[in-house]
């Protein structure tokens, strides 16, 4: 029995109802901080710093791991980085003390889990990803001294942790491109690693705002080898900001619906189930 609980990005309101929606123990699948307007990062960290000593659990988002690496120059000060980290830096300073402490505390919270018969991770399952990072790192707890080559992203190591916490991406054949909804073109698209059955480039692609511009092309084999398969342990996720009703029938999914905060009630099923879903 567990109850999973999704991206919190710094809103308190919504977990404070999220947590008295749920009535058995926590996991929580990262992306606590960083609010996109307002936000209280500090509050809703020690909220959930309070509940992991008192047992619950809680892995590490995209969003934790790029503030370790903001915080120690390890990732570049831009005016885009600091949007993301706004609420953060707004409550903790720039490299202060204080920002140092919680990111410190960020490197305890393991990138994966598996709780026997379901699997966590914030924004991808990969096998190969987590043994290359298990070799070093059995538990799943980074080091600060992984950080640089984290940030760098130059070896196997610290690109495979990247893919974990913010999931892969697959180059479009060429000459193929979308427009984001920035209105950037855009050759690299996300893949939705979960979908199964997704045997073309537009049935795998994710966040499209148009996904007619995405090849109906037959995915090659070193792609297809990054879809979960359909026999695997159930896996859920966060990260993805999904849209529409909240949705995961099958055995991978993401609970990630900004518009429809959600939750999963898991008591052990062995597919993933839409009547676990607890909206909040």
């Amino acid at each position: 029995m567990f109850d999973i609980i999704p991206d919190i990005h710094a809103d308190i309101d919504r977990l404070e109802r999220t947590l008295a929606a749920l009535d058995a123990p926590l996991a929580f699948l990262g992306d606590l901080i960083d609010a996109k307007k307002g936000g209280d990062d500090l509050a809703v960290l020690t909220r959930v710093r309070g509940l992991v000593e008192g047992g619950a659990l809680a892995i590490m988002g995209n969003h934790e791991l790029n503030a370790a690496l903001f915080h120690r120059g390890l990732r570049d000060d831009t005016e885009d980085n600091r949007k993301q980290h706004r609420s953060f830096l707004r409550a903790f300073g720039h490299s202060t003390p204080e920002a140092l402490v919680w990111t410190d505390w960020f490197l305890t919270l393991p990138l994966w889990l598996d709780l026997g018969g379901l699997r966590l991770a914030h924004a991808c399952w990969s096998e190969p990803d987590i043994a290359t990072v298990a070799a070093r790192r059995p538990d799943g707890r980074l080091h600060a001294d992984d950080l640089p080559e984290i940030g760098a992203e130059s070896t196997p190591f610290g690109r495979a942790v990247k893919r974990i916490v913010s999931g892969p991406e697959v180059t479009l054949p060429l000459g193929q491109f979308f427009v984001d909804g920035g209105g950037k073109r855009r050759t690299e698209v996300r893949l939705a690693w979960w979908r199964s059955d997704a045997a073309t480039y537009r049935a795998a692609a994710l966040s499209v705002p148009d996904p007619g511009e995405i090849p109906d092309m037959v995915l090659p084999d070193g792609v297809r080898a990054e879809i979960y398969p359909a026999d695997a342990p159930p896996v859920l996720v966060g990260h993805y900001k999904m849209t529409g009703a909240p949705q995961v029938s099958g055995n991978a999914a993401s609970l990630d619906y900004p518009a429809a905060p959600c939750a999963y009630r898991w008591r052990g099923e062995a597919a993933l189930l839409d009547a676990g879903l607890v909206l909040v």
